[in-house]
């Protein structure tokens, strides 16, 4: 269908300087009856692009993207080229080995000399995509209560590659997906993101990025490993409990950690313990193990946990709050305050020494309105059950007035020094101490016979009242000891007995007896001469009456002498 004018047109089209074309030897009626068709081919694979014209012995020329390869068979420029096929059939097949990028283009194959060309075919070449790349793999850490970002890069592919991610089998759903294309305007990258929450991951879990396209149908994989890192998971055991005060017990602390464990550290009450830096630890317990905890610190590089425990010891009542001693006014309240630990748990008991009544079993002792009898010592007991026993004293001082307790019958010898003491109990101490007999008061220092001196003991005020000689009259004496302070006074009377018995006694009343009998008959005698006279004069009757006395005892004696001193009195002066 091509004149000659057509065909040196065409020709003319095609720069090939160094050929002669010599028309005569076109052939009249060239056809193809091969030609090349579309192909899609994948990058690295062989193709064969078929062009056959039986009977044409002209130039054969295959185009590529309107350039021309080379003539006939030749195609030396282009390495992986070659003009294929049986030449005396007419087949000029374009095979290509190893196929790349480059060879995506628009084939013809045209006979030069017939005037006519194939249609133009298009060689898609495909590129597998390169090996999925997971940011962070092959092991992706992320710290206990984040979420997790996966990222996947997927590179040089054409077309672009499919994305998935799978897990145990089943693709996850969610992902993000971008593609970019390179320079070379053909191939693409192309980028996909998971997410997940933290409730959806596990550590150790696998997930595997999927990538696919056309050229790599089967796809390619990367896996990554889930490394969920956390602080140290502790517990913390404690054996044997409960245990007896003074017993040895374990301490084992296990950790599970992500990363591993660094180090130990031991501490009770919040003190270090030093040389312990192992996992478990051996102590003989006291009783502070049972307030004051153990506690075991376990450390990695993302930081420490701490976990604390109290050991379960039995032991004997210890003070907490020790009551004190109390000194209170007469009629006001004392409280105690005495606190006990033990365990397991004890029982407070309050009482009175030397008396068995229980007053509380509480921490607190309340006496209300207290009496100066309410002094003394008090005793604050706990008992823990099996274990042990405590007991604390504490002193009640009453402030009231003075109290005397002195023996009311003293004794001394006949004609030998003496004493009577009177003993003083008094808070606030006594502002004054006196003696008093018959008409004498004697605080302090010597009258007469007389002494008296006072000594402070633990157990209150002593005054002493002595005479250096002791005589009859001072057994008839009657002494009375006071003392006063701020809140009032006392007294006490306190008598003096002779020491030795009764045949002492005897003897000397027997002597008083006789002295005043031989007084009393001297007396009559004088009175009888005198008696008229003093009856004359004298009320009879009264004079008799002092006159007729039995003399009983020594207190008689001497009312009879002092009678007999006022008669005699009368009488002279009525003489006179």
């Amino acid at each position: 269908s091509f004149n000659k004018s057509s065909i040196k047109i065409f020709v003319s089209t095609l720069t090939f300087p160094s050929i002669s074309i010599h028309l005569s030897h076109v052939g009249a009626c060239a056809v193809f009856t091969q030609q090349p068709h579309d192909l899609v081919v994948v990058a690295g694979q062989p193709v064969t692009l078929p062009c056959s014209i039986p009977g044409y012995h002209g130039i054969v020329l295959w185009v590529k993207d309107g350039l021309a390869l080379g003539v006939n068979r030749d195609v030396s420029g282009y390495p992986r080229y070659d003009v294929v096929g049986d030449h005396s059939k007419g087949e000029y097949h374009l095979l290509i080995e190893r196929t790349e990028l480059a060879d995506d283009a628009l084939f013809e194959c045209q006979a030069i000399q017939a005037a006519i060309r194939s249609r133009p075919a298009r060689l898609t070449v495909l590129v597998p995509p390169d090996d999925p790349v997971i940011i962070g793999a092959p092991v992706v850490s992320l710290r206990a209560g984040d979420p997790l970002n996966l990222t996947c890069h997927v590179d040089n592919a054409k077309p672009a590659a499919s994305i998935i991610w799978i897990r145990n089998g089943e693709v996850l759903n969610g992902a993000m997906y971008s593609k970019t294309l390179l320079l070379d305007g053909r191939r693409e990258s192309t980028v996909s993101t998971l997410y997940m929450s933290p409730s959806n991951i596990e550590s150790g879990q696998q997930i595997s990025c999927h990538a696919s396209n056309k050229a790599a149908p089967n796809g390619k994989e990367a896996t990554v490993t889930i490394d969920i890192q956390h602080l140290p998971l502790v517990n913390l055991t404690v054996e044997p409990q409960p245990v007896l005060e003074g017993n040895l017990v374990k301490f084992h602390c296990s950790a599970k950690a992500n990363p591993p464990v660094t180090f130990y550290r031991w501490a009770k009450g919040g003190n270090v313990i030093k040389d312990v830096s192992g996992d478990t630890y051996e102590v003989v317990v006291d009783h502070t193990f049972f307030t004051e905890p153990v506690s075991c610190e376990v450390t990695n590089i993302l930081g420490s946990t701490n976990i604390s425990r109290n050991v379960d010891v039995y032991f004997g009542p210890r003070m907490a709050a020790e009551p004190q001693s109390l000194q209170v006014d007469l009629g006001s309240d004392a409280i105690f305050n005495c606190a006990w630990t033990g365990n397991p748990s004890l029982t407070i008991v309050w009482m009175k020494r030397g008396d068995g009544v229980v007053l509380s079993n509480d921490n607190i002792l309340t006496l209300k309105a207290v009496k100066q009898e309410d002094a003394g010592k008090y005793v604050c007991r706990a008992v823990v059950p099996r274990v042990g026993a405590g007991e604390k004293e504490v002193t009640l001082t009453v402030n009231g007035p003075p109290t005397i307790a002195s023996t009311r019958t003293q004794q001394a010898l006949y004609g030998e020094k003496g004493q009577i003491q009177c003993h003083i109990r008094s808070t606030p101490p006594p502002d004054r101490i006196a003696w008093s007999w018959k008409e004498t008061v004697l605080e302090s220092g010597t009258s007469g016979r007389y002494t008296v001196e006072t000594v402070t003991t633990e157990g209150g005020v002593i005054s002493t009242l002595t005479m250096s000689n002791i005589v009859p009259a001072d057994f008839q004496t009657i002494y009375n000891c006071t003392a006063w302070n701020s809140f009032g006074s006392d007294t006490e009377i306190i008598r003096l007995k002779e020491q030795g018995g009764s045949k002492s006694g005897s003897l000397r009343l027997a002597v008083i007896i006789g002295v005043a009998v031989g007084a009393f008959l001297a007396l009559i005698v004088l009175l009888g001469t005198l008696g008229a006279f003093c009856c004359s004069h004298f009320q009879r009757s009264k004079c008799l009456t002092h006159v007729v006395i039995l003399v009983s005892d020594d207190a008689h004696l001497s009312s009879l002498v002092s009678q007999r001193h006022e008669c005699r009195e009368r009488y002279w002066q009525s003489w006179q």
